[in-house]
């Protein structure tokens, strides 16, 4: 019978729910020997929280049987480095975050290590939540939502036109699950869809209006009205939204980031934003997280900021048991898992 360890706070309903679908494996799970949850689907828990000596040991035996691992103790870097250390049995490890690709980069794993354990990603799972956000940076600034809590505070009342959605060009930059969710809820209001991916595929045309490659960009952005970013942290994409691609939008441009921080210009969107030459930005990601104290940002009313929770939903949960229980499947059967990461891109 193959091990799975519950290596992370998970609602025990949710564990016995793989118990009943995947009969055949198990699965090892104790709350207590897990750190209590901050808020609900918490997947590192409260960082302060220790075991006992005895529940270390426990749990430690535990790790050294798992051949199979639903997320990372403390969902850091070093503490995956260390279970796949201390767990010689080990063949996957199911991710919790959509960028767990980052996770196992960040982890230096020796190449012995990344040829015996497989590791998948909860891609997909967030991408509605993400897609939501996306819209309500674009509505937020199309309506000048700036502009209504300003008069709002000074007790003004006064009529103007405002912009609408339908109509305005939306250049989709990532057409991964994000990406793909974000241009159908884009199509339902109206809005004429771009798509740009670096390898596109013949799905890809049925899903947006258009399609353009990525060594497009800058003049795809001054073709546009609005860009939503939904890119992976990779080689390619840091630094892929320029100076060049920023400057390009028109003045009523909105800039929207649901994928990775390190893909924008930041100071190039911090200047931007400053001089007013956008309307505004949605950013869910940022280049250095936890955002500074200092970052300009913070203080933007152009700027519509989320601490990198827009993807947590309190169905999460739910979602990645429902695609670990299917992989669970497919490991059984020795079939292809869904979402593995790619250890040489790392997404």
């Amino acid at each position: 019978m193959t091990t799975v360890l519950i290596a992370t706070p998970l609602e025990p309903a949710l564990v016995q729910h793989i118990r009943d679908e995947e009969p055949e494996f198990e699965v090892l799970f104790d709350p207590d020997l897990l750190p209590p949850t901050r808020y609900p689907n918490d997947h590192a828990g409260d960082r302060s929280w220790r075991r006992s000596p005895q529940q270390e040991q426990r749990f430690n035996d535990w790790v050294a049987r798992a051949e199979v691992m639903f997320g990372v103790p403390s969902e850091t870097p070093q503490s995956l480095r260390e279970v796949v250390g201390r767990a010689p049995q080990l063949r996957w490890v199911q991710g919790t975050a959509a960028g767990a690709g980052q996770q196992v980069r960040a982890a230096d794993l020796t190449e012995d290590a990344l040829r015996r354990v497989a590791f998948t990603s909860s891609v997909g799972v967030h991408a509605r939540q993400l897609a939501e956000f996306a819209v309500l940076g674009l509505l937020a600034f199309t309506k000048d939502l700036p502009r209504l809590l300003r008069d709002a505070r000074a007790r003004q009342w006064d009529h103007y036109a405002v912009r609408e959605l339908a109509g305005q060009r939306l250049l989709v930059v990532g057409l991964g699950h994000i990406g793909r969710e974000t241009a159908q809820l884009a199509q339902a209001l109206g809005m004429h869809v771009t798509g740009m991916r670096r390898n596109p595929t013949p799905e890809d045309d049925t899903l947006v209006d258009r399609m353009r490659p990525t060594d497009e960009l800058v003049e795809a952005v001054s073709e546009c009205d609005a860009v939503v970013l939904a890119l992976p942290d990779t080689a390619q994409t840091r630094g892929l939204f320029t100076k060049a691609a920023i400057d390009a939008l028109p003045a009523h441009g909105i800039v929207v980031n649901v994928g990775r921080g390190s893909t924008v210009d930041e100071d190039a969107l911090v200047a931007a934003l400053q001089d007013h030459r956008l309307a505004g930005a949605a950013l869910d990601v940022f280049a250095t997280e936890p955002l500074p104290a200092d970052s300009p940002l913070w203080s933007l009313d152009n700027v519509l900021l989320s601490p990198h929770t827009a993807a947590l939903s309190l169905h999460e949960n739910e979602r990645i048991v429902d695609l670990f229980i299917d992989n669970l499947g497919r490991f059984r059967r020795g079939e292809p898992l869904r979402n593995v990461v790619d250890p040489q891109h790392f997404y």
